[in-house]
This record gives C-alpha cells, structure tokens and sequence, in this order.
C-alpha cells in the first residue's frame, strides 16, 4: 500500500493517538490492518481492536489467528460478540470456531442468533477436510421463474449479506440446484427475459457434494477456472457454496500437507512457531528411526564386500559418488511424477507411457553421467589410484544405477497410488534410501563380474 506502513502506525500507537490511527487504519486493507495487529501484543491488539468500527473490526476479526481470536471474545461483551458473530460469514466463523477451545465455543454459539446457531452447528457436523466443512450458506439464489429484473432487484435486497454475488445459482421448488448464472450474464440480459433462458443448465453446472474432499474441490475449481464451486447434497439440493479465498487456502494447506509427506514427517495443523517441540520431534522422529533401521540393508551389502573393495584400489572412494548420483536420479523423477498425480495430469493408467519416456530419458542422462565421470576419474587417477578396468567399471555402474534409479523412481508412486495411498510418502529420503541399498547392489555386481 502506497504511503502507507506499519512504522507510521506504531508511531500513532505509542503517541498515544489513538483517533487518528483509527482514522489511518480505515483506509487499510483488512488483511493488512490484521497483519498489523498480530505484531502488537496482547493488551495493545484488544485495544486497537475496540476502537476500529464494528463492521471493519468483524471484517479484520475473520483475518487473525485463532489464539487472537480467542483473546477477542474473552475481552467483549455479550452483545459485542453478538455482532460480531452475526456479521462474519459463516465459513470464517466455522474456521474460527473449530480452532479454540469448548467454552469459547459455547459462548460464541449462545451469543449467536437461533438461526446463525443452526447454520453454524450444521456446518460444523460435517466431517473434517470434506466440502460441507468449508462452505458457506451465504450465496446469491434465484428460482427458474425469475425474470432478469427480478433476479436484480433480489440482488439489491439480499446481496449485501452475501459472500459473493458474482456467481448466481438457480434453484426450484424443492432447492434442487437447476443452473448458474454470472452477473454479467443478468445485466446484459433484457429485464423481462427468464433467467432459465440465459443459465447455465444443470447438465453443464458443476457441483460437489458435501461429503467430497476439499482437495477434491481444489482440483475442480482449478479444472474449470471457477471462482466458487456449488454445494449439494445426496438429493441434488443447493446448500451451500465454497468461494476462491477458501479454495486458496485449501491449495495451500493440501501442498504444504504433501510437502511434509515427501519429507516424511506427520502433516501438522500448526503453524512452525506455534508446534511444540515436543510435537515436532514426534512428527519427524518414526521415518527417521525406519530410515536408520532400513540402512542396515546398505551396511550389509557394504560389510559382504569388504574383501573386493579392500582388493581393488579405487573402488570404495566412489561409493559416496554413486549413492548420491543414484538418489538425486530417483529424487529428481519421483518428484515429476508425484506432482503429475496429484495435479491429475498423470493417472495409474499412465504408467507404462512414463516408464518408457523415463527410460530413454535415464539413458541420456546415465550416459552423459558416465562420460563425465570417465573424464574426472582419468583426470585424477594419480589422486585417486585406479586403472582402466576399475574406471570403466565405475562408470557402467554409474550408467546402470541412473537407469535403475529413475525407474525406480517412477515406479514406487504409481504403485502405491494404485494401493490408495498418498504418492508423497515416496520421494525424497523413501526413494533415496532404496535407490542407495540397489545402487551398491548393482555396483558390487559389476566390479565381482568384472575386477574381482
């Protein structure tokens, strides 16, 4: 924000000028306005927040994090969270509630109105991470015998309470969802037309049920561009909608959950800051152990060939060499092919068009590798005493282990989206851990055949 900043702010705030920091934070954003209340503390942010304007203060409210949240309504009133409740949506307060504790929960439900409190609590029914979680009941609705001047003059009456009225939905007498219509399909429209004329029927609407993935919802919406995804239920009814801020936030917390499955760690709901310690480690400590366990694989097949590598010069020093090469191979096409399923681009049907393409692709690279690898070992072999039979050895190992490694790669997140498991769990320290323990396989194999 242009002449704007947050120096400014803190400077009102410790003159103690308070009407004109209230005046100044007015011609804020409200993410902005709420980003700057979390670095106050605790007294100061209650403070700033009492003398914000009540609809800018709910606005600003819906941006905070949950333990703000929470402080809030222990220093309001009654009838303040009454407002308060009553003027956020009802996804940002669901998203509120489900993140304090009971007796906030409880206070906030008993300041609410009978019907904010019916809306709220159905919502709040629906099971963790589906799309009836995440909606909101606040949309736009027209029934099919609307006229277009009919359907505006609705707009101008309920609109003001809506999440979004630039998406419409037209329902019939039973609420079953018949079509959406945009706001620019309803004012280039004649006032007397019917807006079942101009919508967009209920053969061509795309919808998700409330029981759906929210990762599922994400997915559509990027699929098809929308800018909110309709709600039904089992009977086809509109009962609500999920507009772009929570499909954004969802695209967010799906690929952070994937980030931390392909480092192995448990997913968290915290943020880093906010996760104890003790949760951290509890998060990352099970892969660590069953990665240190499975790398006993690699010390036995190391440990059956100590007589050949003690026999041949060379062949130990590039053991590290290859276990790298080998993982960053695996890593580098997991990574491809995880992202390709999780994006839809690839499906298990796919696999033996990706198993060939990373094929020829693993020969070029593995090639490429391997000649390189002849020249640095040739360059260096007064350092590094080696003869050609052991060069040569190394680098058809480094050709096979490349080759294997890519396939590998491609194989393992296929196979266990197959099983109905998350691909995620295979990259990174997974793949790098069995591309090592078959690398040195196929290494020791070559040199036994060949050197020893």
């Amino acid at each position: 924000m242009e002449g704007f900043s947050f120096e400014r702010l803190f400077e009102l705030l410790e003159q103690n000028r308070l009407k004109q920091l209230r005046d100044e934070l007015q011609e804020w954003n409200v993410v902005d306005i709420a980003e700057f209340l979390q670095e106050l503390s605790v007294d100061k942010l209650l403070l700033i927040f009492r003398i914000l304007p009540k609809s800018l203060a709910a606005e600003v409210f819906a941006y905070l994090e949950s333990d703000n949240q929470a402080r809030i309504v222990d220093s309001i009133s009654d009838s303040e969270l009454s407002y308060l409740v009553e003027e956020l949506y009802v996804d940002d307060a669901v998203d509120f509630l489900e993140e304090v504790p009971a007796s906030v929960v409880r206070r906030v439900l008993a300041s609410a109105t009978p019907q904010t409190r019916e809306v709220i609590n159905r919502v709040l029914e629906y099971p963790e991470n589906s799309a009836g979680s995440v909606m909101t009941t606040e949309m736009v609705e027209f029934h099919t015998r609307f006229t277009v001047k009919q359907a505006i003059d609705h707009i101008r009456k309920n609109g003001v309470d809506k999440e979004t009225i630039n998406t419409c939905y037209v329902i019939n007498d039973h609420r079953k969802l018949k079509g959406v219509l945009t706001l620019r399909q309803l004012l280039l429209a004649e006032d007397d037309t019917l807006i079942k004329e101009i919508m967009t029927d209920d053969q061509q609407v795309i919808s998700v049920t409330t029981h759906d993935d929210q990762e599922d919802v994400a997915d559509m919406a990027r699929k098809y561009d929308l800018l909110s995804v309709p709600v039904v239920d089992h009977e086809n009814r509109l009962v609500g909608i999920i507009t772009i801020d929570d499909i954004v936030d969802i695209i967010e917390e799906e690929n952070t959950e994937d980030l931390e499955k392909m480092a192995l760690m448990t997913p968290s709901e915290e943020t880093y800051l906010k996760t104890t310690v003790f949760t951290h480690a509890k998060s990352r400590i099970l892969w660590l152990m069953i990665l240190m366990l499975t790398s006993t694989f690699t010390a036995q097949i190391i440990t059956g060939f100590e007589e050949g590598l003690a026999a041949v010069a060379g062949l130990t020093a590039c053991i590290p060499m290859l276990m790298g090469t080998g993982g960053n191979a695996g890593n580098q096409t997991s990574t491809l092919i995880i992202r390709g399923l999780a994006l839809g681009e690839l499906t298990v049907k796919d696999y033996f068009k990706v198993l060939w393409k990373e094929l020829r692709v693993s020969l070029i690279c593995g090639a490429a590798l391997a000649v390189a690898n002849f020249a640095r070992m040739w360059l260096l072999r007064g350092i590094q005493p080696a003869g050609l039979e052991t060069i040569l050895v190394v680098c058809a190992a480094m050709l096979v282990a490349v080759v294997v490694a890519k396939v590998i790669g491609c194989t393992l997140p296929i196979a266990v989206k197959l099983i109905h498991l998350d691909p995620a769990l295979m990259a990174g320290p997974m793949i790098t851990t069995i591309v090592d323990a078959v690398s040195l396989i196929l290494y020791f194999a070559l040199a036994k055949a060949w050197l020893m």
